[in-house]
């Protein structure tokens, strides 16, 4: 049976600035990650990451229905409350 860690990452209300900043540095930070594995293997297998090149286009998708649920807030004057948790499970390789 595989062992499962549950953590907090984000429990808190944000005005539309704030979750703004928040969401989108974690987003454009985890981009960025996968951008960079990409480059890495690319340099050193002269092939993709085909895991990367997969996450990217989800993580800028979900970019932008963020930027749209923000847009959203703005317009009705509402604040946001994110909720996140990370599952980390421990798995045999």
């Amino acid at each position: 049976m595989n062992t499962i860690h549950k953590y907090t990452f984000i429990n808190d209300t944000f005005s539309q600035e704030d979750a703004r900043e928040v969401l989108m540095k974690i987003h454009l930070h985890n981009i960025n990650y996968y951008k960079l594995k990409n480059l890495s293997s690319q340099i050193r297998f002269e092939k993709n990451d085909a895991n990367a090149q997969k996450i990217i286009p989800a993580l800028q998708s979900n970019l932008q229905k963020i930027e749209e649920t923000i847009a959203e807030a703005k317009a009705k004057n509402k604040r946001l409350i994110i909720n996140s948790e990370i599952r980390i499970e421990l798995t045999d390789i």
